[in-house]
């Protein structure tokens, strides 16, 4: 079923949103990554975490059928955390387990530490930490966030390219070579799979140019260090082998940030959510938000 939900924090501002799974069944909230909507949660993951969850996934702002209105209307990313606990009220819920990539794991840390009354459980999928505690290496080092791996160079210069309208096939195109590099290489590379998903979030959003919303935001006040450590949320950090954007050992770092947080690798998994995962991946999830 789908949903608009008007933001009473920034009147005019309009959340899309859509939920599977039946409605009785524990709620579980999908928090996409920068400059993605939620179709970026691919129908085939849902249907799985749907077998034993209430599933929402919704257009952050400026993506998707939300309202794209950041020229006139500039926003920090922290805004798009309380935009989380928008679509929790505006479809009456209370608690959910919460799970985020990439810049939705940043969100969902956000709300384990400002907001941890409002999660039954967290799961965080290919993202940093926002802690400055150090990592721990298993040999004894100590080393600053900062220094850990940073993104791999040919995502870094493809996301430096200025964007151009060459029509919609050459964006699908420029897609699907985004995709092929986030997916790390290790497990094979659909480009079919890619490009029907993309040419379904472009039929969804209703034009081809792509968001950049979120690269321009305010990004302080982001870091959450001492709430992190000591939070009592259960949370599940997954662990990709293949991830090219935050490299091992970004997720054991996190895993370390967390106050109890627990850590599973998903084979050959890399920063994008291929077909091949999608079973291992709801596996995890739904151990991790399974009633103890």
């Amino acid at each position: 079923m789908e949903h608009v939900i008007d933001l009473d924090a920034a009147p005019g501002i309009r959340l899309w949103a859509e939920d599977h799974g039946a409605p009785d069944s524990p709620p579980l909230l999908l928090i996409m990554g920068a400059l993605s909507p939620g179709l970026g949660w691919p129908d085939e993951l849902v249907a799985l975490l749907a077998a034993q969850h209430r599933v929402i996934r919704y257009d952050h702002r400026d993506t998707g059928r939300s309202t794209w209105a950041y020229d006139d209307r500039p926003y920090p990313l922290t805004a798009l955390a309380e935009d989380a606990l928008a679509v929790l009220d505006g479809l009456g819920i209370a608690r959910a387990h919460v799970v985020g990539m990439s810049l939705g794991g940043m969100l969902t840390q956000l709300l384990i530490a400002d907001h941890p009354d409002r999660l039954l459980s967290a799961t965080l999928i290919g993202t940093g930490a926002l802690s400055d505690t150090p990592y721990r290496d298993p040999d004894g080092t100590r080393v600053p966030p900062e220094e850990l791996p940073s993104v791999e160079p040919r995502i870094m210069q493809l996301w430096s390219q200025p964007w151009t309208d060459q029509g919609q096939e050459a964006e699908l195109n420029r897609r699907v070579e985004h995709w092929r590099l986030l997916s790390g290489g290790q497990l094979p590379f659909d480009a079919d799979y890619f490009r029907t998903l993309e040419q379904r979030v472009i039929a969804h959003t209703g034009h081809h140019r792509p968001a950049d919303a979120h690269a321009r935001a305010d990004t302080s006040g982001m870091l959450r260090t001492e709430q992190l450590a000591r939070t009592t949320v259960p949370t599940l950090v997954t662990s990709a082998p293949a991830e090219p954007v935050y490299p091992l050992p970004h997720a054991h770092h996190l895993a370390q940030t967390i106050h109890g947080a627990h850590l599973v690798e998903i084979p050959g998994m890399g920063h994008a959510l291929s077909p091949e995962i999608h079973k291992p991946l709801a596996t995890a999830i739904l151990d991790h938000t399974a009633p103890r």
